[in-house]
């Protein structure tokens, strides 16, 4: 059954698409769309969440949401959620927590996730499969105060980006990407059936909320000819895009 805040969203989507909410305009304020669709505050923020993920609408503190564009665009929720792209490209995506663990935050980490040295964090080893084959293993690093909310997940939910969003209308909107390669140590050998010391692709990505809060830090290693980053450049863009290998 599809969810309040979904429907909310499809409709947003709709005015916009047909030209009732223009480029440039302002939705209406969250209490007026909330009485309009007779849900509270809380419903409504999770549908804006979902356009503010899209790219449709923008939004700044103090102000109402502003709409971007008439056209959703996936490029980053694809390139952070594994579970959205590979469903994006007609894939079955899986996977499964091998560990998760309460610690300390290095130097490192507490940069990154602007925390203080030695702050909590919550460190998840996840591997991730598609079409059922091994292709990703995930080190992710998460602020203490969404730490609770990823534990409750099962081990094997599909997406982490979307299961958050639903449960605690959270959004990953901006991210940091740093592609490099690493010789995979024993458990990447593991876990992705590669001998140790081959080459992976590795990704090292930072994102925060729309306030700009960081959620978590990743280092995520890909299997050899997994997938394929695309970056096109232009003079109004710079998408990176990521497809299977082939």
């Amino acid at each position: 059954m599809t969810r309040r805040h979904q429907q909310i969203a499809e409709a947003l989507r709709r005015a916009i698409t047909d030209g009732d909410l223009p480029v440039g305009g302002t939705l209406p304020s969250e209490t007026e769309l909330a009485a309009a669709h007779g849900v509270s505050r809380g419903t409504v923020r999770q549908a804006l969440a979902a356009l503010l993920a899209e790219g449709l609408i923008g939004s700044r503190q103090g102000a109402r949401h502003i709409v971007l564009s008439t056209a959703p665009s996936q490029s980053f929720t694809e390139l952070r959620s594994f579970a959205q792209w590979a469903r994006a490209g007609g894939h079955s995506p899986g996977g499964r927590v091998l560990e998760s663990a309460r610690g300390a935050a290095d130097r490192g980490e507490a940069a990154l996730l602007q925390l203080a040295p030695g702050a909590g964090v919550l460190r998840v080893l996840r591997l991730r499969t598609l079409d059922g084959a091994p292709v990703l293993l995930e080190r992710t690093v998460y602020a203490d105060w969404i730490a609770e909310a990823v534990e409750a997940l099962p081990a094997d939910c599909e997406s982490v980006t979307q299961a958050l969003l639903d449960s605690h209308g959270l959004v990953f909107a901006h991210g940091e990407h740093h592609l490099d390669a690493v010789a995979a140590g024993t458990a990447d050998a593991r876990e992705l059936r590669v001998r140790r010391g081959s080459p992976l692709l590795r990704v090292r990505r930072t994102t925060t909320t729309a306030e700009g809060r960081p959620v978590e830090t990743s280092d995520d290693r890909y299997r050899p000819g997994a997938v394929v980053f695309t970056v096109r450049n232009s003079t109004q863009a710079n998408p990176l895009a990521r497809t299977p290998a082939g």
